[in-house]
């Protein structure tokens, strides 16, 4: 009976990789940017679906900011062919960063640290799930398990269907400043007691010479060469995945084996969202405004300032940990890192 069992289970896992792969190795039946996909309407209520819209955008003149889409997309399918080999299939929790919105027909593949938080009040806000303002949901409410379903909680035929039907997007950031971020954020500031317990005091523990009882026990005071030394270490990704705030975003979204209608740049935010939500036909929604902070540029030195006293061996080893997320999203080395 066990070994039925297991056999039944291998062999739905096997379905739902053959789906899946089906769908990114399908030939070509409309212009790329939709390859494979859906455009029939009846599945949206008669009413134009999001992705209808993308393609009727992409079928005439191109306004400025579609243009930069479409150019995007090109991009990011031409670095997939080029940069990527043979793929491994991908399994249910591979989909769990990509929410559904069912009513809208939209895909958002979150990536933390790239104003997810926002996204995902947008997502309640455009689902019913939340009244008035998408910015008067707190934060905590926004992150609850169970608010927004993923793709993960679907049954293999149901998961093709959204992504043959749905418009797929997702939010890139440059990727050592989303870096930079994660570690201010979660191991830097005293907000984040829980997390420095949780994975600063395991970083201590294992990369001081003689740590402090009270850095053992709180994590509080990791250092960023600390950090950097714990994702390289090979031990780290061999105990458990790294956490979703670290993690490269081609590693959470797939994209090149979900095809992704939109690419997103934090860079670019306010114009980018208001593109998705006008796709979405909620263009009265605004988009929460972040709070005020510095120009881009003080992002850019914030993250310069952190790597200034990295060596170029340890640059060089964490430029190739992430280099297929510059390569995939168009993003150029920081001039502040010495690999050469």
């Amino acid at each position: 009976m066990g070994r039925l069992l297991a056999a039944a289970r291998a062999l739905a896992a096997a379905c739902l990789g053959a789906a899946l792969l089906l769908l990114g190795a399908a030939p070509r039946a409309l212009r790329p940017a939709f390859e494979n996909k859906a455009l029939d309407s009846s599945w949206f209520g008669g009413k134009r679906s999001a992705l209808q819209r993308l393609y009727d955008l992409d079928q005439g003149p191109l306004s400025a900011l579609a243009e930069v889409h479409r150019q995007r997309r090109d991009l990011l399918r031409r670095a997939c062919s080029r940069h990527t080999r043979r793929q491994r299939l991908l399994r249910p929790e591979d989909l769990r960063h990509v929410l559904v919105d069912d009513a809208h027909g939209l895909l958002y593949c979150y990536v933390p640290k790239v104003a997810c938080t926002n996204w995902k009040r947008v997502l309640l806000a455009l689902g019913g799930r939340a009244r008035g303002d998408p910015r008067a949901i707190p934060a905590h409410e926004a992150h609850a398990p169970g608010r927004l379903r993923s793709l993960a909680d679907f049954s293999p035929a149901e998961i093709n269907r959204r992504l043959r039907a749905y418009l797929a997007f997702l939010f890139v950031r440059e990727p050592f400043e989303r870096l930079a971020s994660a570690y201010r954020s979660k191991l830097a500031r005293p907000y984040s007691a829980a997390f420095q317990r949780r994975y600063g005091a395991r970083i201590v523990r294992r990369l001081r010479p003689r740590p402090a009882p009270d850095a053992l026990a709180r994590g509080h005071d990791v250092r960023f060469a600390e950090f950097l030394a714990y994702l390289l270490d090979p031990r780290t990704r061999r105990d458990e995945p790294f956490n979703e705030h670290w993690e490269r975003a081609h590693a959470l979204c797939h994209p090149c084996r979900l095809r992704y209608d939109v690419v997103g740049k934090f860079e670019t935010l306010a114009e980018d969202a208001a593109f998705v939500l006008g796709l979405a036909g909620a263009p009265g929604l605004r988009f929460p405004a972040p709070p005020p902070r510095a120009p881009a540029a003080a992002a850019r030195d914030q993250a310069a300032r952190l790597f200034r006293d990295i060596s170029p061996f340890y640059q060089r080893r964490l430029f190739g940990l992430y280099r297929m997320d510059f390569l995939l999203f168009n993003y150029s080395a920081p001039a502040y890192l010495r690999l050469r």
